[in-house]
């Protein structure tokens, strides 16, 4: 029975999750200081409900830069790159598809697409492109104003936050690329240094 319950959490994707009660924190305090600055830029732009697609799509962001600044997905260029262009499809659609559901379809798929062949992959992009076509008139009267405010200004603003915040953790630096050359295991959550299973996941 155990064996089967063990077999059907790999399945499922459910690991063992080694990041202290503090680490848990800390990626809770980071989330809401990086979504409150990107809330304060988009509000200033579009007022509150003009805004709501746009914060929305910053939290999923937030997710990856502050719950694993060191995936992939949460690089810096990943997360400016993915947000702007996948802005810039979303006005362009708007502007030349007249259809909204086929316009925002088609530019989550070309946003995909640009990510793909500018290396920036961020999933938080898709919905960039969405807000850009379904967020009513306040996004829409801006034109590709809104690749840059709120756009830009957002991902400069959470970009910064996970800059500031993560550095006082030598565990958490952001980027990855200043980990880079250091010993792996300087950079594990400190509850998690000594564990044989982080051994293991290091190839150590």
């Amino acid at each position: 029975m155990r064996s089967v319950l063990a077999g059907l959490l790999r399945w499922a994707g459910i690991g063992h999750d080694l990041s202290t009660n503090a680490e848990k924190w800390v990626s809770t305090a980071g989330g809401l200081v990086g979504i409150l600055g990107v809330a304060l830029v988009s509000q200033s732009q579009l007022g509150l409900a003009g805004s709501a697609s746009i914060i929305a799509s910053m939290g999923s962001s937030a997710v990856l830069l502050f719950a694993v600044p060191h995936g992939p997905l949460s690089q810096p260029w990943s997360v400016f790159g993915g947000h702007l262009v996948s802005a810039i499809v979303g006005v362009t659609c708007v502007k030349l598809i007249p259809n909204p559901m086929l316009a925002a379809a088609i530019a989550v798929a070309l946003a995909i697409g640009a990510m793909h062949y500018l290396r920036c992959i961020h999933p938080p992009g898709g919905a960039t492109a969405l807000g850009a076509v379904l967020g009513g008139d306040a996004v829409h009267q801006l034109g590709y104003q809104f690749v840059i405010t709120p756009v830009m200004l957002n991902a400069i603003t959470i970009l910064l936050v996970a800059l500031l915040f993560n550095a006082p953790f030598a565990w958490r630096r952001y980027p990855a690329a200043w980990s880079v050359g250091a010993d792996p295991r300087a950079l594990a959550p400190p509850a998690a240094k000594d564990t044989p299973l982080m051994e293991n996941a290091d190839g150590r």
